[in-house]
């Protein structure tokens, strides 16, 4: 559905994975925290997921619906950011480079939701 060329919210959310994998091996490494850690890599990989799932979408609703999941995964995963931070797993440097980063994909992932309700 979407345009494959140059697509921001694709390549964002592909780099974010890729951040929510190092970080998860980090915390499991230096931290010994398996259990909040887990649900971060669950949901802060499937936004990425779902978000390639919507652009090869074959319909504007799958696209919709795709991109809508896609949020409500980036949502669960700035919760567990913010819970890590609140306890002291995550330092606020690291912290407030990653929710940073989550923020951006929950700002596109609105504009794209908010558009496709308007179309």
């Amino acid at each position: 559905m979407g345009k494959e060329k140059d697509n921001v919210i694709k390549r964002k959310s592909r780099d974010f994975a890729i951040e929510i994998i190092n970080l998860y091996k980090w915390l499991c490494e230096n931290r010994h925290e398996y259990i909040m850690s887990k649900q971060l890599l669950r949901s802060g990989t499937s936004i990425g997921a779902n978000v390639a799932e919507g652009v090869r979408g074959q319909t504007l609703p799958d696209f919709y619906a795709k991109m809508s999941i896609a949020l409500k995964e980036a949502s669960e995963t700035s919760f567990w950011l913010d819970v890590l931070h609140a306890t002291d797993y995550l330092s606020n440097d690291k912290f407030d480079k990653i929710n940073t980063l989550c923020d951006e994909i929950i700002s596109i992932l609105v504009a794209i939701t908010k558009n496709q309700k308007n179309s």
